[in-house]
Parts: C-alpha cells; sequence; structure tokens
C-alpha cells in the first residue's frame, strides 16, 4: 500500500510538472488538441460571420478547407473549451488550441501572440465582445490578427461576441446590451456605443455587424447603430447581420454566402439619417427608402451570395430586396417590387 501511494504521488506530481510546463510555454491555453509542434499550409483568406445560437458545423468545415488542414486556434475570455473536441471532429486539423486572453498582460505576451500568427484557422468564441476591446485592442493579439487576415490571410470568424468584433466598425456593449426600442427613440443612450478603432477585417472597414438578429428583434437597434457611425464620422457604414445558427462566409474575393438555418442581411444606406441627435427619437426616412437590404435564406450548403467588396453597388443573388427606413423611431420596412 505504501509502495502504490508513492507511486501515486509521483504520477500526480508529474501530472503538475507537466501543466505547470504547458502554462509557461503557452500561457492561456486551456487545452490542445494534436500536435503542438508548428507546421505550415496552403491557406486561403475568409472571414466568418456567425449568428449565434450554436454552433454551424458547415462553416467550421468552410474554415478548415481553407486552413489546409494546419493549426486552429480558439480565441476568447472566459473559461471555457468546449469547441476544441467539436470543431476537431469535422476534419482534418494538425491542432486545435484554445486560449483564454483574459487579461491586457496576456494579450501583450509573446508567447500569445506567437501561438496566434502560427495559426491558419482562428475563431473567436462568443461571450462579451466588451472584454475583447478591453482586453485586446491596441495589443499583440490585436496586431497577430490584422496579420493572420491581411498577410498570412487565413479564415478568422466569430460567433455572437466574435461576429460583433470582425468589423471596422464596432458595437461593444460595454454599459449594457442596447434593444432596439431604446436605440431607435435615442441613438445616443448610453448603451450605444460605437467605435472604429479595434479589428479591421478584409472588405470590412466600413461594416458594422450585429447578430442574433431575428431572434432578438434587432433590426432597429442595428440601423440606430448605423445611423449614429455615419452621424458621429460623416460617411456611409454598411452592414451585414446574420441571424441565429446561420452564418455568412466570406471568401478572399470578397463574395459572401449564407449558410445555416436562418437569414442574413445586407445593409446599404442610401441616404444620411434625417434626424440623428441624443434625446430625440431617429429619423430616417428618405421617402421611405433610406437603406435597401438584401435579405438571403441560408441553407447546409450555402445558398446565394453578395458582393460584400464592392458592397455599395449592391449586387446580389439568390436573395430578396426590401426597403428600410425610420420614422419618428419606429423602424418599417417593404419588399421592393
Amino acid at each position: 500500500m505504501k509502495k502504490r501511494m508513492m507511486m501515486l504521488g509521483c504520477a500526480f506530481a508529474l501530472t503538475l510538472c507537466a501543466t505547470a510546463a504547458h502554462a509557461q510555454e503557452r500561457p492561456g491555453s486551456l487545452a490542445i488538441i494534436g500536435d503542438t509542434a508548428d507546421v505550415q499550409t496552403k491557406t486561403q483568406g475568409g472571414i466568418a460571420l456567425v449568428g449565434g445560437g450554436g454552433d454551424v458545423d458547415e462553416v467550421y468545415k468552410w474554415m478548415i478547407a481553407r486552413s489546409g488542414g494546419g493549426d486552429a486556434v480558439i480565441l476568447r475570455a472566459t473559461n471555457d473549451d468546449v469547441y476544441n473536441a467539436h470543431i476537431w471532429a469535422l476534419g482534418k486539423l494538425n491542432s486545435i488550441e484554445t486560449l483564454n486572453i483574459n487579461s491586457r498582460e496576456l494579450a501583450n505576451d509573446d508567447r500569445v501572440a506567437r501561438v496566434i500568427r502560427n495559426a491558419e484557422f482562428v475563431f473567436i468564441a462568443g461571450g462579451d465582445q466588451s472584454n475583447y476591446m478591453r482586453y485586446w485592442r491596441d495589443t499583440k493579439v490585436s496586431e497577430a490578427l490584422q496579420y493572420l487576415m491581411h498577410v498570412k490571410k487565413v479564415p478568422i470568424g466569430g460567433t455572437s461576441a466574435g461576429c460583433a468584433s470582425l468589423s471596422g466598425y464596432f458595437y461593444s456593449g460595454e454599459k449594457g446590451s442596447a434593444v432596439s426600442t431604446t436605440a431607435l427613440a435615442n441613438p445616443y443612450n448610453e448603451n450605444v456605443t460605437i467605435y472604429n478603432n479595434f479589428l479591421q477585417p478584409p472588405f470590412l472597414q466600413n461594416v458594422l455587424t450585429d447578430q442574433h438578429y431575428l431572434k432578438r428583434n434587432r433590426e432597429g437597434r442595428h440601423v440606430a447603430f448605423l445611423a449614429r457611425a455615419y452621424t458621429d464620422w460623416g460617411t456611409p457604414v454598411f452592414g451585414i447581420a446574420p441571424d441565429e445558427r446561420t452564418g455568412v462566409c466570406i471568401d478572399d474575393k470578397g463574395m459572401a454566402t449564407v449558410i445555416g438555418e436562418s437569414k442574413a442581411y445586407f445593409i446599404i444606406p442610401q441616404s444620411k439619417p434625417t434626424q440623428c441627435k441624443a434625446g430625440e427619437p431617429l429619423e430616417w426616412n428618405h421617402h421611405h427608402k433610406a437603406m435597401k437590404v438584401y435579405e438571403i435564406q441560408g441553407s447546409i450548403t450555402g445558398n446565394g451570395s453578395f458582393d460584400v467588396k464592392n458592397f455599395a453597388k449592391g449586387k446580389g443573388k439568390g436573395g430578396a430586396w426590401y426597403w428600410w427606413w425610420v420614422e419618428n423611431g419606429n423602424w418599417e420596412k417593404e419588399k421592393v417590387n
């Protein structure tokens, strides 16, 4: 018995030493599956915007294919590694690792940045996007993500809060989650917090995303976000919004398709907001043609297309056009005949 206890104690000590060594070599790592040795594969760039509410396996498969079977990294700011085994089972990868980057100290750690830079597939989990901005903005993590998107050109995706992070204009939600009624009644409500200095993905520098779209009736708040961005920065800002269990997959040519169960929306402002002031209801009418909006119903294999590279030209297939407008703080829509 004494000998057995000694053996168990030695095994426990070795486990602690291995865990400590792993933490020292790969700080922030929650778990890893596969080979820790870096590989280099031929990649194709792309952005996957997922609306939350559950996994969309075909989006992960799209990213795996574009990764060339390299190293995948999941980024988050909370302690959860649920994606690893699920994504690992969907296709061939050299490894998959989850990093919990929940401080600016970790976000500026060279070892953390190196793991991200070595990736051929990055997916930003859901959670609280204000944490991503708070911890990652203007750090080595954000520099690594910019490098992957614009230089190495690997597929990068995000769901819910991760989707919110992947556009040039960014709703942070740092003071609370805005809802459509209050945002439309006052587009300068304290919960309407918009930035344009976090990440700048290809083709999306002049886009603001939203998620959980139809499920949480977010069309109105998204319109208020776009009105705020247009008013504050003086330039039209486009919108992309997938509903839950639905992804917008944008390839390296800027062409988007919609994968999943529900719909996605592509919003093109046609005029400046008529009234976008603090404490006043939003007015954005333009004869009931303030925004031209393309709606695409997703499918498992991907349905429709929209040219995100040339957003303003509104080139889409497989969907339907609508006019959207706001009158006295009320969002309205009408199908284009």
